[in-house]
């Protein structure tokens, strides 16, 4: 209770619970915080503050499961701080007015919570939350996004995905220049993917003979890395760890040794680089598999049915297979008989 023969100035700040929330008198708030607090009374207006704050300028969260479901929450401290004092380099959206004591930033995270925003959790084990029984923001609290901010960006995504994926599996009726145009790309793709690797192992191989580990985009085949962060840091150069110099000197006589036979090998190193032209001239020109006529290329996507004719063919062959059998049975014994009579006339014949 406060003591009312020393009643606290205006605008004194009057401790609560725990520090951490205060109690203004209305009269003591300027005419600018009132604009704001209105201004955040819109549900609109929220909508974007939660669009920028779940996004990639907005505080840090963590990862939990609730309810079987994977969600982000953060500690009711750190998001009063951010409003307050948005980390360096944060760039604030121009159409939202700035926080510019706690009381304010409070008083929009009670909104937050009341309009189902956020709710309040608690921790039940290791990466694991429940919903708490307390509705109020309190900066001690934790608390969990409901809002999964913009989707705009992520449905145009899946949309663009489902077209991909339509456009792929209707290859068979492609035009022509769009099968060709897609056979360049992917053969193209190929070689730049061989070529790249090949130069990195070069380059690695080349200055760790000297006593360095230098690579050339050194997390491009990380799976766990995103895209982006895959060509982070584009070199890397370390010093080699002892006891390999042994290793070293062995690669590099067999390397420079390699090197020596190309040269003084000519006409088969010659044959070796023609061999590698003539493979990549037959790759574009989609004539590395010699023994397929060109009518077959062209027609491997269309159905094969059979004509008329074959059809016809087919019935009349299989009629009566057995009928057939009996037929040339018939035809060996007629045979057979006639080959007795006649050898009978010739025997009588003789005999006279």
């Amino acid at each position: 209770s406060v003591d009312e023969s020393n009643p606290p100035t205006r605008g004194q700040q009057i401790t609560i619970t725990n520090a951490t929330a205060f109690l203004f008198e209305p009269s003591t708030m300027g005419s600018d915080d009132k604009e704001q607090t209105g201004f955040y009374d819109d549900a609109e207006n929220l909508k974007k503050l939660c669009n920028f704050l779940r996004g990639t300028d907005g505080p840090a969260v963590r990862e939990a499961v609730e309810m079987d479901k994977r969600v982000h929450y953060l500690k009711g401290e750190k998001l009063v701080n951010f409003l307050v004092e948005p980390k360096k380099g944060t760039k604030w959206p121009k159409d939202l007015p700035r926080f510019k004591t706690r009381p304010e930033a409070i008083a929009v995270c009670k909104t937050l919570c009341k309009l189902h925003f956020m709710h309040r959790s608690l921790k039940t084990g290791k990466g694991e939350l429940a919903i708490s029984r307390e509705r109020d923001f309190d900066e001690t609290g934790i608390f969990t996004w409901m809002y999964e901010g913009d989707k705009s960006f992520s449905h145009m995504m899946t949309t663009i995905l489902i077209m991909g994926f339509l456009f792929c599996v209707c290859f068979p009726i492609w035009p022509h220049f769009l099968k060709v145009f897609a056979w360049y790309m992917s053969v193209s793709f190929l070689i730049f993917i061989f070529f790249l690797v090949t130069a990195r192992g070069l380059l690695f191989l080349f200055v760790w003979l000297i006593g360095f580990d230098l690579w050339l985009l050194p997390n491009l085949f990380d799976e766990s890395l995103g895209f982006v962060d895959s060509f982070k840091p584009v070199v890397s150069c370390e010093k080699t760890k002892e006891g390999q110099l042994m290793y070293r000197l062995g690669v590099g006589v067999a390397f420079f040794g390699f090197c020596w036979w190309a040269i003084t090998q000519p006409s088969e190193f010659d044959g070796y680089v023609q061999a590698q032209g003539d493979f990549i001239k037959d790759l574009y020109a989609g004539t590395l598999l010699s023994d397929v006529s060109q009518t077959d290329k062209e027609n491997i996507d269309k159905p094969k049915m059979d004509t008329l004719e074959d059809l016809l063919k087919k019935l009349d062959s299989s009629d009566d297979p057995e009928e057939d059998d009996e037929l040339n049975e018939a035809e060996r014994l007629d045979k057979m008989m006639e080959e007795l009579v006649d050898e009978e006339e010739y025997i009588y014949s003789d005999e006279e």
